[in-house]
Order: C-alpha cells, then structure tokens, then sequence
C-alpha cells in the first residue's frame, strides 16, 4: 500500500519536518519571477503600478523581460519592500556579495536616460 506525502511528514519528528520545509522554501524561493514575488507579496499590478508611478501595463512588460537596468529591478522591490543584493558564487570559496553598484547604476541610468532622450 502507497502511502501519501501526508502519512509519510506526519511520522517523523517535529525538527525534521521544520528542516524539510525549511529547504523546499528555500528551493522555491531560489526559482521565483517577479510575477510570483509580486504575488507572494500580495501585491497586484495595479498597485505595482500605483507604487511606482507608472502604468499598469508597463508592470506587465517588466515582468516579462529577461533583461533589466538593475536600477530597475532595484526599484521594482524596493517598492514591495524588498532589496537586491548581488552575490557571486565560485566553485572554490564562499558566496562573495558585491556592493558599490548604487552609484554605478544611477550614472548608467542618467546614461541611458540622456541616451534614449
């Protein structure tokens, strides 16, 4: 007789169980989109929208792309309180996060602001 993923959870200790959830949590959240951050965060495009003060369309664009400005992406969570860190892994060592990218990315978008004008 099978038994369910249910049965199976229900019979093993409270700290194994909080460890397995633990790690789907973290698979899942390493596999997000923003659609579905903007969603887990309760947040409609609408509002998106609203926060950032532009249209709602323009929302649905944005998460659809697979290129962005990280100024953009920066701002999109920052609006649903969030922020971006950028971290570099290597085979070799420890998870390095970058930092200094705010002042690059506000001269590259006044760049491509002045460039698409």
């Amino acid at each position: 007789m099978a038994k369910n993923l249910n049965e199976i959870m229900q019979k093993l200790p409270p700290e194994r169980v909080q460890k397995i959830e633990a790690r789907a949590n973290e698979l899942i959240a390493e596999h997000m989109t923003l659609r579905d951050i903007r969603k887990a965060r309760e947040l409609t495009q609408e509002r998106m929208a609203e926060l950032l003060g532009i249209r709602q369309d323009s929302i649905s664009k944005l998460e659809k792309r697979t290129d962005l400005l990280l100024s953009t992406l920066r701002s999109y969570l920052d609006a649903m309180g969030g922020s971006l860190q950028l971290v570099v892994e290597f085979p070799d060592r420890p998870p390095v996060v970058i930092t200094g990218f705010t002042e690059l990315d506000e001269d590259n978008y006044e760049k491509e602001d002045k460039h698409n004008s």
